[in-house]
This record gives structure tokens, C-alpha cells and sequence, in this order.
């Protein structure tokens, strides 16, 4: 009791100093989120680092013990039925996140970290098709939340705490981060952009990276973008073809994954009968394409896109063996499979507009997942993290345009929508995905009406 009053007591005498002196307040905000967001990112960097380097070992059994593909409905029920018994909201995965930001209504359990994490392991163990960025982003957000309650934050505070968790889980996971920066203040409402976080995020976003590849030595994948061509009508005007087609691939990818989800639910009411029907498809879908390429995180058929050659349909098996893993309840992310959707593409596109492979490649990378997450200005700076600032032009008009074309639609229902991509729609300021998406079909059945 004593230690809570004289807690109030120096936060009521530090409050009236800055009330005397105005101009300590700007320092004092500074300093205060560069401390706050550096425990952030050592949190979430490593964190991030932990599920990196369990994640190469899970891949390492699974490439080296191949029957483990058979254990992958039991796996999927295993998940499945800790997250009815124990996840609670945290089934939500990264829209509880983005809600929790927007409206401040429901708490992330801490519990999420180690769900989602163990979750995600043993979908990559057994050859589920998922990501990384799902993981490090709500394990960055719960520990963010749990740090939150310690300190007692406030509920603004609370929401620029939140960003830091998803910028630091960002940046930390793929090596970038000023793109994991811009990402936290980016996601939450496409069109919009929150500069109070700023700082924050930055901070959160950097010292994660640096936490995870200095302090806990992981080591992340390069690619190389090839021979630039230099700019002209030509050139720009084949990027932009192959970006609307990166766009529309953004949109298949986010509406059919939705489209699963939704249909095995109702098919499936117990979502650990769910998994292994799931688990059993994708199984079946192996043998019928005749490869395991497509299982995990798809990394060396993205490194084929860059140096070496990959069926003309790649792309569309990867998305199909991703959207299943995903629509019938196995953890992980979309985000590197999008990457590797997008390398495939670009090199599917490289050999028909007649245009360096590697560089189409590296478009795709990053482009179809900016019209997927909806976050161009993202995606803009991660390419040129990872493939250096020689073609910012193209990559910025292919990251736009994949954004354009992807319709209001994303890989993340809770996102909100703070400006709409076309004036043709009257979309209410705040309007998510899944209420636009609703909108839209109760719109048409009553025009068929």
C-alpha cells in the first residue's frame, strides 16, 4: 500500500514538473518509448529467435524422417484441440491483435505466445504449407500485452504498445526492419497511418533485429534480384502487367483461404475433426502433384525463382496448399508462403514478358504480399532491404499497383479500412474487411431479390 503511494506520488510530482517546465516534455515522450520499446523488441526478438531456430530443427526432422507427413492430421487435431480447450480469443490469432489496437476491447492472454508457437512447430514438423510472420507477430503482441499490465499503461499507451509488439515480431522474423517499423503502423487500417507510434515501432522493430541476429545468431535468407534493367516505357510497362497480376494472385490467395475456412467450419462443427480432414487432404495432394515442394515454408522453391527453374504453375500450388493448411485450422503464417507465391510468379512471368527472371522474381517477392496484407509502403522498403535501392522504381510501382488491384479485400478480416482504393465504393471510414466483405453479399442478394 505504502509502495502504491508513494508510486503516485512521484508519477502526481513528475507530472507537475513537466507542467512548469513544457519543454522537458517532448524529451521525456522520447525517452519513455525508446524504454518502452526496447524491452519490446528484446522480447520479441527473442522470441522471434527461439521459434527461428526451432523452426530449422522441425524442418530438418521433417526433410530427413519424410513418413512424419503422415502424422499431420494427428497434428493438426493435437492444435486444434488445445485452442478449444485453452486458447480462448486466441484463436483469433493476429485479428485479435488488430482489434484490440482498434477498439481496446478484449485482452491478449500471454497464453497466445506459447500456443501459437507450439502450434506452428507442429504444423511445419509434420509438412503443413504456413509461414512465420502469424507467429512472431502474436507472440510479439501477447508479450507486449503482458508487459503492458505490468507497468499499468494506459489505454492509448496500450494501443502504440500493441504496434511496437507487431513491429518488433515483424522485424525481427525477416531481418528488416524498417519495413517491420512501417508494418505495426501500416497494418491496422490501410490508407492510414499513425505517426505517434512512430518512434515506438522503430524501436521495437530494430532492437528485435538486432536481439535476434547478434544476441541469438540467427541468420536470415538472401536473395539476389539479378541485373536491374534500366528504366524505361518498355520495362515499366511490363512490371505494371505482371503487378496487376500480382494483385489479382494477392486476391485469390486471401478470398479462397476465407472461402475454406468458412466452408470447413460449416462442414466440420468440431474443429479438431476439422484438422484431420485437413491434414488428410493435404497428404492426398502430395501424391497427386508427385512432389513435397509445396509443404512448409516453400524456401528453396523460392531460391529456385531466383537461380533456378520451377514448374510455370508453382505459384498456383503453393496457394492451394496454403490455403488449406490454413482454412482448416493449422497454425502459422501466410506471409512467406506469399513471398514464395510471388518469387514463382515473377519467374512464371520473367519467361513470358520477356524480362529478367531474377528481377520479376524479386517483384513478385515482395508484391503480391502488398496486396495481400495491404500494406504497399511496407512491402516498398522491404525490397529494397533485402534487394538494395537499384530498382526502387519498379519496386514501388509494382508494390502499388498489386495493392490497387488486390481490391478491398486481405489476408487479415479486422483490418480496417481508412481510405477506400476507389471512389466507385462508398465505404464508411472504420469499416473492416469482414463487414465490407458482408456488405457486399447482403448488397447483392438483395439487388438479385
Amino acid at each position: 500500500m505504502f509502495m502504491k503511494k508513494r508510486s503516485r506520488s512521484l508519477q502526481e510530482r513528475w507530472l507537475v514538473v513537466l507542467d512548469k517546465v513544457p519543454q522537458a516534455m517532448y524529451p521525456a515522450a522520447f525517452l519513455k518509448w525508446v524504454l518502452i520499446g526496447s524491452v519490446i523488441g528484446i522480447l520479441s526478438g527473442s522470441a522471434s529467435a527461439i521459434f527461428l531456430k526451432s523452426l530449422d530443427f522441425v524442418t530438418g526432422e521433417r526433410i530427413s524422417h519424410p513418413w512424419l507427413l503422415f502424422f499431420l492430421p494427428f497434428g493438426g487435431a493435437l492444435v486444434s484441440f488445445l485452442y478449444m480447450k485453452y486458447g480462448g480469443n486466441a484463436g483469433k490469432g493476429n485479428n485479435l491483435i488488430l482489434e484490440s489496437i482498434q477498439n481496446g476491447k478484449e485482452s491478449i492472454p500471454l497464453r497466445m505466445a506459447p500456443l501459437v508457437l507450439f502450434g506452428s512447430l507442429v504444423t511445419h514438423l509434420f509438412g503443413g504449407s504456413a509461414g512465420r510472420e502469424g507467429t512472431a507477430v502474436q507472440m510479439g503482441g501477447s508479450l507486449a500485452e503482458w508487459f503492458g499490465k505490468i507497468i499499468k499503461i494506459n489505454a492509448e499507451d496500450r494501443r502504440i504498445l500493441l504496434m511496437c509488439g507487431i513491429s518488433g515480431g515483424f522485424g525481427s522474423i525477416f531481418g528488416t526492419p524498417l519495413a517491420g517499423t512501417v508494418f505495426g503502423l501500416e497494418v491496422v487500417a490501410f490508407g492510414m497511418m499513425s505517426y505517434q507510434a512512430l518512434i515506438p515501432c522503430f524501436v521495437a522493430s530494430i532492437v528485435g533485429d538486432l536481439v535476434a541476429s547478434q544476441l541469438w545468431n540467427v541468420h536470415h535468407v538472401h536473395y539476389s534480384a539479378g541485373i536491374i534493367p534500366e528504366l524505361s516505357f518498355i520495362v515499366l510497362i511490363k512490371v505494371v502487367v505482371a503487378a496487376i497480376l500480382f494483385g489479382l494472385t494477392a486476391r485469390l490467395f486471401s478470398e479462397l483461404t476465407h472461402f475454406l475456412k468458412k466452408w470447413f467450419t460449416n462442414m466440420f462443427a468440431n474443429p479438431v475433426v476439422k484438422s484431420v480432414v485437413g491434414g488428410v487432404i493435404v497428404i492426398a495432394l502430395v501424391y497427386i502433384v508427385g512432389t513435397r515442394d509445396y509443404l512448409g515454408l516453400g524456401i528453396p522453391l523460392a531460391a529456385d525463382s531466383f537461380q533456378g527453374d520451377v514448374s510455370p504453375f508453382a505459384f498456383l500450388w503453393k496457394l492451394l496448399f496454403t490455403a488449406l493448411t490454413l482454412g482448416t485450422g493449422f497454425q502459422g503464417g501466410e506471409v512467406t508462403p506469399l513471398f514464395v507465391i510471388g518469387a514463382t510468379l515473377g519467374h512464371t512471368l520473367g519467361n513470358l514478358l520477356a524480362v529478367s527472371v531474377p528481377f520479376l522474381a524479386a517483384l513478385g517477392f515482395v508484391a503480391v504480399f502488398s496486396g495481400a496484407a495491404n500494406t504497399p509502403i511496407a512491402c516498398f522498403i522491404m525490397g529494397i532491404e533485402l534487394f538494395g535501392s537499384e530498382g526502387a522504381i519498379y519496386m514501388f510501382v509494382a508494390c502499388i499497383v498489386s495493392y490497387m488491384f488486390s481490391g478491398h479485400s486481405g489476408i487479415y478480416t479486422s483490418q480496417q479500412i481508412g481510405t477506400g482504393k476507389s471512389k466507385l465504393y462508398n465505404i464508411p471510414q472504420g469499416t473492416t474487411l469482414a463487414e465490407w466483405s458482408q456488405l457486399r453479399k447482403t448488397s447483392g442478394s438483395q439487388k438479385r431479390k
